[in-house]
């Protein structure tokens, strides 16, 4: 075997976003080098939806649009010249690095929650009205209800956790019950954590 000729990934160009692998990367960067903006506008569509089928979500497509074409750009380096859906901030500002979150040293209110969810909820108080505050609530809410269903402290429900969501970011994140998305396998851990209350009760 001729090893000169091996393609070792340490040699190749380093991706920008890891999680959509080298194909995309590759696709992304071929739909650069075509000649009319037509052209690119057809091959970035159809790479919206590789990258779709690549890193599935639990989102809606409607809720992910905005991301999916965020991270078509990021990509590209902001090079690939197409009329993208949604509006995107200033380059620099997008690429700059997110404010460092400060470990608090003291104890938070409760334990089953952790303290990387209560710094969330600290970051969520200072943000200003949005999508993406609206977003980052509602995967909050959804943490909340895991924890809630993992450690099994008392009951597990969506109006528990829209009322610990109020209470902890000072009344600033007001959702609904049905604003907190939950999968088979959550209703299934809150359904034991709940066996397992009753049981602690008797």
């Amino acid at each position: 075997m001729d090893i000169q000729g091996l393609d070792y990934n340490t040699e190749r160009e380093k991706m920008r976003l890891k999680a959509y692998g080298r194909d995309v990367q590759q696709m992304v960067e071929y739909a650069i080098t075509l000649p009319t903006k037509a052209e690119r506008q057809r091959c970035a569509e159809s790479i919206i939806d590789t990258m779709k089928r690549v890193v599935p979500s639990q989102h809606s497509y409607k809720e992910r649009i905005p991301m999916l074409w965020y991270h078509l750009a990021l990509m590209s380096d902001f090079k690939l010249d197409i009329d993208y859906p949604v509006d995107f901030e200033h380059e620099d500002k997008m690429t700059t690095a997110p404010e460092k979150i400060e470990y608090s040293k003291g104890a938070v209110p409760v334990r089953h929650y952790g303290k990387l969810l209560f710094q969330l909820l600290d970051k969520l108080k200072e943000m200003p009205d949005g999508p993406m505050r609206d977003e980052l609530a509602r995967e909050a809410a959804e943490q909340m209800y895991r924890s809630l269903a993992t450690w099994g402290f008392g009951s597990v429900d969506k109006e528990r956790v829209v009322s610990d969501l109020a209470r902890y970011t000072d009344g600033n994140i007001q959702l609904m019950s049905n604003d907190v998305r939950v999968n088979a396998n959550d209703n299934a851990n809150a359904g034991i954590a709940k066996s397992n209350s009753k049981r602690k009760k008797k």
